[in-house]
């Protein structure tokens, strides 16, 4: 049975990835920016869904490693550990670079569809769903455990992306991102590369 400390691990692994700036967030932050916080919140829960979507697709294709074989887990510990010193490299690269080259414009209308395709056009999240999620499951979990770690990290989304839209339509908040813009990026690297290597010791630890 899973404890406590492993439903954590996967929370902690899965808020590095879903938190650091990135194209979703990057995304949410300029809508509510442009047009306001209800259109932040619509947008942001078009995103929610999406990124919940491919949660459950993760959570399925995860959930038949585990009942197969312990070697298939450390395998996919290994590529997700790898996966996320990739996410490292680009947020360093992002640290680099100016604020408007990696903006998003986002057009009016239909603003639930626009973060739903955004996120659904990304099938990278299954990877960073299943690095998350190995964090802290093992061969024994069940499927009841694999359910409500992929439930915990949707919440933690939608809490996510909510966030973003709520703290991007508050006065000054815009200028003080652009100017830590660079740090955020780089503490997120670091982020992402601790868990990484994190993640690919554990796939050769038995």
């Amino acid at each position: 049975m899973m404890g406590l400390e492993s439903y954590f691990a996967i929370l902690f692994g899965f808020m590095i990835v879903t938190t650091s700036p990135g194209p979703a967030n990057i995304a949410v932050a300029s809508v509510t920016m442009s047009k306001g916080r209800q259109s932040g919140f619509v947008f942001a829960l078009g995103l929610s869904f999406g990124l919940a979507f491919w949660g459950v697709v993760a959570a399925a294709g995860l959930g038949a490693t585990l009942s197969e074989a312990g070697l298939l887990l450390r395998g996919l510990r290994l590529v997700g550990g790898l996966y996320l010193l990739w996410l490292a490299f680009c947020s360093m690269k992002s640290s680099f670079r100016s604020a408007s080259s990696i903006s998003h414009e986002i057009s009016g209308g239909g603003l639930f569809a626009q973060g739903l395709m955004l996120n659904l056009s990304n099938p990278k999240s299954v990877m960073a769903w299943m690095a998350a999620l190995s964090l802290g499951l093992g061969v024994n979990s069940s499927t009841i455990e694999v359910v409500s770690a992929t439930l915990l990290c949707v919440a933690y989304g939608f809490a996510n992306f909510f966030g973003y839209a709520l703290a991007f339509s508050t006065n000054g908040m815009a200028s003080g991102y652009r100017r830590v813009r660079r740090w955020v990026d780089g503490i997120a690297a670091g982020l992402f590369a601790v868990a990484g290597l994190g993640l690919i010791r554990s796939a050769f630890i038995r």
